[in-house]
């Protein structure tokens, strides 16, 4: 098969289509045909060297991906040869073939399409187990996700509108904002000229968020901590704004206030599926129903990654962007 290799660590260039050896379906595996992956910020950290493939893990870049199911190893039962899927990966999406723990496949939900199901796994996933499983939002609260015209943006708006909570975004432009109004988001923030806090203190009463969603890290822990409402909860979920931080432990004492930070990547095998099952029950209902849809900005043939990658890195995308196989 072919795949995207990276033999040298750098920039969009260092993406190299290969022919490798094809992947085999261990125990409790499937093998999948692959028909799309998605871009994410792993991928691109990755290619730069800095975010290696946890142990075991394909070498190949590629954390989602949508496609048949090809083979089925020992020990797989509930599945069957030629079911269309989509998957969360360790690693190795960017691939014609890439094998798949049983229990991190999710059917392509009704009316989404093969190729755009690929849009789906690394999103629902992380916005479900961080946003609901981790920092339990409610109905009637405030959700502020930073980022909210990102992938994991798109769809943390629809799943805070869908289970009834109020949401509010930052973003750095007016075309980004109006995209995320569509999606449902009712306080716009752009992050190059306005104030967050103040403006999402303005637009609450003073209470602030409830539940923060930040890929931002550092640079804004203690902006998003003067936002938080009494009791809130801030997920951290990326480090754009770097990795060290200075941090008010009286302020979020003051509030009764919680933090928490995780990563999907590096989990252990069994909590990836649970996290994944919990989509499915949740989520998927959702997106059958079409009050969640992926959001795909662009697709782009899968040997061309570097031109995927360039585009992410550019950041004027809104949503997913897709590397369709040959």
């Amino acid at each position: 098969m072919h795949a995207i290799t990276i033999p040298e660590p750098g920039g969009p260039e260092a993406l190299v289509w290969d022919e490798v050896p094809d992947p085999v379906a261990g125990e409790g595996e499937v093998l999948v045909e692959v028909a799309a992956g998605a871009v994410n910020r792993a991928d691109i950290l990755q290619r730069q060297g800095l975010y290696d493939p946890p142990p075991g893990a394909s070498p190949y870049p590629g954390l989602e991906c949508s496609g048949r199911i090809a083979a089925l190893g020992p020990g797989v039962s509930g599945w069957s040869v030629g079911d269309e899927v989509c998957a969360l990966l360790s690693g190795g999406g960017y691939a014609e073939k890439v094998a798949v723990p049983v229990g991190q496949l999710l059917p392509v939900p009704e009316g989404v399409g093969l190729v755009r199901a690929a849009a789906l796994p690394e999103v629902t996933c992380t916005v479900w187990s961080n946003v609901f499983m981790v920092a339990h939002l409610r109905p009637g609260e405030t959700l502020l996700v930073h980022g909210g015209s990102s992938g994991i943006g798109t769809m943390a708006i629809q799943l805070g509108k869908a289970v009834g909570a109020r949401v509010a975004v930052t973003a750095g432009t007016k075309e980004k904002l109006d995209r995320c109004a569509e999606l449902g988001a009712d306080i716009l923030i752009n992050y190059r000229e306005q104030d967050f806090v103040a403006e999402l203190k303005a637009a609450t009463d003073g209470a602030g968020a409830d539940v923060i969603l930040d890929n931002m890290g550092a640079s804004y822990l203690d902006r998003n901590v003067r936002a938080l409402a009494v009791n809130g909860r801030l997920a951290i979920i990326g480090m754009q704004g770097g990795i060290k931080g200075e941090l008010n432990i009286g302020a979020l004492l003051g509030k009764r206030a919680a933090i928490s930070a995780t990563s999907l990547r590096a989990r252990p095998r069994d909590e990836k599926t649970a996290i994944v099952a919990a989509v499915r029950e949740h989520v998927w209902p959702l997106i059958d129903a079409g009050r969640v849809r992926p959001v795909v900005d662009r697709e782009i043939p899968l040997p061309d990654a570097a031109t995927a990658h360039r585009v992410v890195e550019e950041s004027g995308h809104v949503g997913k962007v897709l590397l369709v196989a040959p």
